[in-house]
């Protein structure tokens, strides 16, 4: 059964009117530069022994992230058959406004135990949200699904809105116009996976780099061209990870898949995209990288999972925990702290010192799973667990 109503990426593509002008915080996957970092953190002059817990409220269910802008935070759930978008004031955690359309559908047995989603996250860009809302325009659902549902999140770049649709081994990466819904561009090669696109700047050219359903691609921005792919296919169709650049390299993983960077370059016209190392001690399931200096922090699946440095240059290992630390990490870096969110509530902070991770504390910050990232804003940490949001701080 396929949705009802529009949604990002499976069934429709919706922008509704911001209630703020200000200047985002948090506004959409990964952060501003959907990267999983924010450049500045002011650190307490202690760290508390535990964390305020400003409010809390009943949201609904689902893994998409909540996304902050001023003093807005928006939070994309579903309640019943209803997905659900709402807008709440970051003080005082009250409804602002909030939508919602039917949404009904038979979700792959295989992922029955993450629930139906939503697990998209919103993208906030010039005024506009992209989910649902108040309608300006959105497009017809795809006639397929990729085989887990959908998890990417849209891209909004140049007043063009980025998104893989379709499904199983069926889709095109697609450029919407953001006031329109036009289409502008697609490159139809693969059906989509799971993870985010991002977007660099790679051989002097502006790319929408992301995994497809089969394989890893950059395509021109501009245009939608494909520029370079290489197969790459994680276990159980399953590429998940929002791809890492570095300097002119790309470093993904996935579900029985090496830790790997690509280098991408052009040469006689020609695009090439070549192992520039791989480390077969390492990989990424769901819990996607972050980059410090030169080198990668990560949760692997490996050993009941292991949190690990690997130097960014070489792909040689720097450090690696103990087994048996989580099932799935969200990581956040804040300037110089690593803010570690495990799938059991549990929040670690750290330095974010290459070759090791000692935990300055550790809060419990839910009551159920945590999937989502947290979201980390002046001195305001938000976490989103099964069915509540919360806001905490830190003073």
């Amino acid at each position: 059964m396929k949705y009802t109503a529009p949604i990002i990426a499976v069934a429709g593509l919706t922008a509704v009117l911001s209630a703020q002008n200000a200047t985002p915080d948090w506004p959409q996957w990964r952060g501003p530069n959907r990267d999983g970092t924010l450049a500045s953190f002011t650190e307490p002059r202690a760290w508390p022994e535990s964390l305020i817990r400003q409010w809390k409220v009943e949201v609904g269910t689902g893994y998409a992230t909540p996304i902050i802008v001023g003093n807005r935070v928006y939070a994309f759930t579903r309640q019943g058959v209803n997905e659900v978008m709402r807008a709440l004031d970051a003080g005082s955690g009250k409804v602002v406004w909030e939508t919602s359309y039917p949404a009904p559908f038979e979700l792959n047995s295989a992922a029955a135990r993450h629930g139906p989603g939503p697990k998209s996250t919103p993208t906030f860009d010039h005024g506009r949200l992209f989910t649902t809302g108040k309608q300006l325009w959105q497009k017809a659902a795809p006639a397929v699904q990729p085989i887990y549902h959908t998890a990417q999140s849209a891209l909004v770049d140049r007043g063009l809105v980025i998104l893989h649709v379709g499904g199983n081994n069926q889709g095109a990466l697609t450029a919407f116009d953001a006031a329109t819904g036009a289409v502008k561009w697609a490159w139809n090669g693969d059906g989509p996976g799971y993870g985010s696109a991002i977007l660099a700047e790679l051989g002097g050219a502006r790319q929408v780099i992301v995994f497809s359903q089969q394989n890893l691609v950059g395509v021109d921005a501009a245009n939608g061209q494909l520029l370079w792919q290489v197969p790459f296919m994680a276990r159980a169709t399953t590429n998940s990870i929002t791809p890492l650049v570095y300097g002119q390299t790309v470093i993904v993983s996935g579900q029985g898949k090496p830790l790997t960077a690509y280098r991408i370059s052009k040469r006689n016209d020609q695009w090439a995209a070549e192992v520039a190392w791989e480390n077969d001690q390492l990989q990424m399931s769901f819990s996607n990288p972050v980059l410090v200096r030169d080198a990668v922090f990560s949760l692997s699946p490996l050993n009941s999972g292991q949190f690990f440095w690997a130097d960014a240059k070489t792909g040689n290992t720097l450090w690696r925990s103990a087994p048996r630390q989580a099932v799935n990490a969200a990581i956040v870096r804040a300037a110089d702290y690593l803010f570690v969110l495990k799938d059991d509530g549990q929040l670690m902070v750290a330095r974010s010192t290459p070759g090791g991770f000692e935990p300055l504390k550790t809060y419990t910050v839910a009551d159920s799973a945590t999937w989502a990232p947290p979201v980390i804003s002046g001195n305001r940490v938000f976490v989103k667990d099964v069915s509540t949001l919360a806001l905490w701080t830190l003073n």
